[in-house]
């Protein structure tokens, strides 16, 4: 049954049948950022809401009346000037924090009902419901759903399914119809067929660009097209990965939840705000990228052997000269600490600096990361490693009670020239006292 002669448009897939073996759950925000701004501005709700990347410099997200208004992402703003003043579109900066900080609220929220989920990205998690057959999943969704809206005000949605990829589309049937009142199911073969011949090839979880395009020249248009291909069809055309995501959609679970991995490599890097001609310019930012590195290595509980410094013009300003260098370091001993990351990254800027250009952006990488554990020293190493160690320590729990940056290097510095473009951001108002919202009420 297709849209055209289905009756039952909110519900395309018709009522809930008998549940087989449900183990997966999908929850995803609705348009997460534009969300994020309204939960603190009621006033944008039906307004057509945007969010800038670094820079202010292309559309990263929607809300659905700007998706209505035909505002593509990955638009850089200045075309769409003219759109965005007729039509009253309102536009944010990127703001991270805010946005952060609401994901931990929702994801919180979520483990509340679950107690085996993934969290897959900043606005979706998967949820694994084995164990739940005695339960009515629907009323459960939907108490889940309900109480994520009320504890953060975001609105979710709910595909539950028998693998994960059909969980990725249940989600989006959740998030189109209301009648589904943001849970949708797939829990029978009927529903499965019904689902896949509506979801375009290009919106599979797992199909990419380049594979659409291929299996479109194949005559393979919808999801269902592509689970009446054979194993070894797909398996030839798109190798294990193809064979995987087919399997997932004929209802066979080869995904399985995955546990928070520490990262093998760490990169912080930054377009500047304004370009930066002047070695001590970017040495601030540099500082602060080693640093940033260094935190996110000490929050994983790990060292790192490999610190790379890289700076770059911009490759788009072809009417200016270009240059582009890197210098890659290994460090003596395997660390952690951000006054000795911050040092090496310095003396690795130094190197590859040269005058006469305009800088676009730098960024420091660590790599070859391995677990913090007593490791094996260097012999000529003087430093003593015990006492920088507390000092590190102090210096994070301080941070963490009075606030990000509160206590960090001299040589990070106050001048942040090199700081982000972000003309439109938001007030951070869940975790900036001074940018609380106010209350008042009257007598």
């Amino acid at each position: 049954m297709d849209m055209e002669t289905n009756t039952n448009f909110d519900s395309p897939l018709g009522a809930r049948g008998s549940r087989g073996s449900l183990i997966y759950g999908l929850l995803d925000c609705n348009n997460f950022y534009a969300s994020c701004e309204r939960v603190f501005n009621p006033a944008l709700n039906g307004v057509p809401v945007v969010v800038l990347s670094n820079n202010d410099g292309c559309v990263i997200a929607r809300s659905a009346e700007a998706k209505a208004l035909g505002i593509p992402m990955g638009e850089p703003a200045f075309r769409l000037k003219d759109l965005i003043e007729s039509n009253q579109v309102t536009v944010f900066s990127s703001n991270y924090t805010l946005y952060g900080d609401m994901s931990h609220r929702v994801m919180t929220t979520i483990a509340e009902f679950v107690s085996d989920m993934e969290v897959y990205s900043i606005d979706e998690a998967f949820l694994l419901l084995d164990g739940y057959e005695n339960i009515d999943l629907k009323v459960f969704g939907e108490k889940m759903v309900g109480t994520v809206h009320r504890n953060t005000g975001i609105p979710v949605s709910l595909g539950i399914a028998p693998t994960k990829t059909l969980a990725k589309v249940a989600n989006k049937f959740a998030k189109k119809y209301k009648d589904y009142k943001g849970v949708c199911i797939i829990d029978t073969d009927e529903k499965r067929e019904k689902a896949l011949k509506l979801t375009e090839i290009g919106d599979v979880w797992g199909i990419g660009r380049r594979y659409a395009k291929t299996l479109h020249y194949h005559s393979v248009n919808t999801a269902w097209d592509f689970t009446q291909r054979t194993k070894g069809w797909v398996r030839q055309t798109m190798g294990v990965v193809g064979e995987r995501t087919w399997l997932e959609l004929r209802g066979t679970a080869c995904l399985e939840m995955e546990t928070p991995k520490s990262k093998k490599s760490i990169c912080t890097s930054r377009s500047f705000g304004e370009k930066l001609t002047e070695l001590s310019q970017i040495s601030e930012a540099v500082a602060n990228f080693a640093a940033g590195c260094a935190e996110k290595l000490r929050t994983q509980n790990s060292y790192g052997c490999v610190l790379t410094v890289f700076i770059h013009t911009n490759p788009f300003a072809t009417n200016q000269p270009q240059y582009y260098n890197q210098t890659t370091m290994q460090l003596s001993v395997p660390t952690n600490d951000t006054t000795e990351l911050i040092s090496y990254a310095l003396r690795g800027l130094t190197a590859i600096f040269a005058t006469g250009y305009k800088y676009k952006k730098a960024g420091v990488i660590v790599s070859e990361i391995v677990p913090a554990r007593p490791l094996q020293g260097d012999l000529f190493d003087t430093r003593n490693r015990e006492k920088f160690n507390k000092l590190m320590c102090v210096m994070d729990s301080m941070n963490a009670s009075y606030g990000k940056q509160k206590v960090k290097v001299a040589s990070q510095g106050f001048d942040r020239k090199w700081k982000l473009k972000n003309e439109k951001l938001s007030p951070c108002y869940s975790t900036k006292l001074k940018d609380a919202l106010e209350v008042g009420a009257k007598d």
